[in-house]
């Protein structure tokens, strides 16, 4: 049997609360007849006998019956609220574990829309929106009432009814795509805004405002077009359910006169009917206005299914032994995310606890590829990468990244205190771990240097730190907690003399300690630090072995016409290329 999915455990919790639900507005409906009912006696029992103590005992038990009413409508609401709490308590974790896979995998997938789609999901069932749906269910209460009165009474309120629901049945036909069109423009600008942001420096300073500015614009305004488009159906739809539920209004009260005139009701039952009619449009009516609600909740529903789909559970893992460090990949293949295009080709190595690999080739080869492949960030199209003998998908993902160190090219840290980032936002880390980290990356007078030092907050990807501080508190980041494996891409990309030899004074320990680190890199001065050597060209191996034997003489460039490495003297690592 398959075990059910996160999304199906809380719909599963959710359940109990949802027959509950439905009990109480059973319940709650049915003390809905206490305002007709009550009005009915009043008409045709109190003004015609004008007992004064008739009259106030109807009126407790009227009362007391509302109170009742209003207890089962606090008991309903409250017991969605909190059964929302437990459905976001169950999905949160997994929806962003597998938005962060899902994002792993493929940058463009947009898939953090699924955050907010919790939030629409839950908004609507434990709002007025689902709570309308279950009051419509016992509509036809009130209708069978308006019958029992006079079935020329329960004919015009049912056709009401009939016509205000094929209202709300044309109002989703109408606007169905032009909602989905909407939503999904919404995405695509929203999107769009996040990732030009990021870069908002580069707009001003280049004079790229305007077209960038066209670009957001037509995507906002085919969002806005489509929104229009529904809003405008939709707006007429409502205005036409308002219209037909005033008319009905009257069309009762003169049915009822009609009958009363003819003896056939009393006037007592003519307001009572009208009362009853209004009971019974009311959630049909609100129904259509949260019409839209519901829609946009369906449509959360369907891309958080489509994400668990696509996005299996993680299996839970055994916890393995701490790692020595033995990093290996064996025939590994990459494909570009969407495509079948190969971005790395049988890619080999390994390398042993307390030797340095470096990573080298021209631009767009692929070396950050593999490196996000060596840190198990993404699992091979097919090969492995073993670490100690195990694939890196074998083991636990938090066990796992206890051990591994990894700086990324553009390095991006997170809202926080520099001490939070280089912990790696554990709980409760020690204090000691933290500065030793930041020892270790030749960090610690830099940080020392800062406004709050350790405590100074580090701003929306690191933007408050220059970009050769974010790529120390990077390392120091990456060296956190004496990992078995330090993966460095482009590590000194933004450092100044003082931090590259903190940079390398860094490998040079992590080299001592036994340490494995890889590292990809173009500067001659980190390759000299390197016991092996992997070029990469066009997503393949085109050397790989010992760093002194690779660089020992010149290589011709290839009959492809593919650069020949320069030169290295490897004797020492502040010596530059040839």
């Amino acid at each position: 049997m398959r075990e059910k999915t996160s999304l199906q455990q809380a719909y599963g919790r959710f359940r109990f609360a949802f027959i509950a639900t439905l009990v109480f507005s059973f319940f709650a409906n049915t003390l809905m007849f206490v305002g007709p009912l009550y009005m009915l006696q009043i008409y045709d029992r109190v003004l015609a006998s004008r007992n004064e103590n008739t009259l106030l005992a109807l009126t407790v038990i009227a009362i007391a019956l509302l109170v009742s009413y209003g207890l089962l409508e606090f008991t309903r609401s409250r017991l969605l609220v909190r059964a929302g709490l437990h459905f976001d308590d169950v999905l949160a974790n997994p929806v962003f574990n597998r938005v962060v896979r899902q994002q792993t995998l493929n940058p463009a997938s947009g898939s953090t829309v699924a955050l907010t789609d919790i939030d629409k999901l839950r908004e609507f069932l434990t709002g007025q929106g689902i709570l309308a749906f279950f009051d419509a269910i016992w509509v036809p209460l009130f209708l069978a009432l308006c019958f029992a009165f006079h079935p020329w009474l329960g004919w015009v309120a049912t056709s009401g009814a009939l016509i205000i629901f094929g209202l709300a049945l044309a109002n989703e036909l109408s606007t169905r795509k032009a909602l989905q069109e909407a939503g999904m423009a919404a995405q695509s600008a929203s999107h769009f805004v996040n990732t030009t942001m990021q870069n908002a420096e580069v707009i001003r300073a280049m004079g790229m405002e305007r077209p960038l500015t066209k670009r957001w614009q037509a995507r906002h305004e085919e969002m806005l077009a489509n929104q229009a488009k529904a809003s405008g159906r939709a707006g007429f739809i409502l205005a036409s359910s308002k219209f037909i539920r005033m008319s009905l209004q009257v069309l009762i009260l003169g049915t009822g006169a009609y009958l009363a005139v003819h003896r056939e009701i009393s006037p007592g039952i003519m307001v009572a009917a009208s009362i009853m009619m209004g009971r019974a449009l009311a959630p049909v009516e609100q129904s259509v206005a949260q019409w839209k609600q519901f829609v946009a909740a369906r449509q959360a529903h369907k891309r958080l299914k489509q994400l668990f789909a696509l996005i299996q559970d993680e299996e839970e893992r055994l916890k393995l032994p701490e790692p020595k460090g033995q990093l290996s990949a064996e025939a590994v293949f990459a494909v570009a995310p969407g495509t079948r295009e190969y971005l790395l080709k049988n890619i080999g190595f390994s390398v042993a606890p307390g030797e340095v690999l470096a990573v080298i080739g021209p631009s767009g080869s692929g070396k950050s590829t593999l490196i996000r492949h060596l840190v198990g960030a993404v699992p091979p199209a097919s090969g492995a990468v073993r670490l100690d003998g195990t694939e890196l998908q074998h083991w636990d993902p938090e066990q796992l990244g206890r051990h591994v160190g990894y700086l990324p090219q553009d390095v991006k840290l997170f809202r926080g205190s520099v001490a939070e980032n280089i912990s790696r936002f554990q709980d409760d880390p020690a204090d000691a771990d933290i500065v030793a980290a930041a020892t270790l990356a030749g960090a610690h007078d830099m940080i020392q240097r800062l406004p709050q030092g350790y405590e100074t907050n580090v701003g929306d990807g690191g933007n408050a730190l220059s970009g050769g501080q974010r790529q120390r508190v990077g390392l120091a980041r990456a060296v956190y907690g004496n990992p078995s494996v330090v993966v460095l891409d482009e590590p000194n990309s933004n450092l100044d003399s003082v931090g590259e030899q903190a940079l390398i004074a860094c490998i040079q320990e992590l080299k001592k300690r036994g340490v494995t680190v890889v590292l990809v890199t173009h500067k001659a001065n980190l390759l000299a630090l390197s016991d092996k050597t992997l070029m990469i060209v066009n997503g393949t191996v085109e050397k790989y072995g010992p760093t002194r034997e690779i660089f020992k003489q010149q290589a011709p460039a290839g009959a492809a016409g593919r650069p020949a490495p320069a030169v290295v003297n490897i004797s020492s690592p502040g010596q530059a290329a040839e």
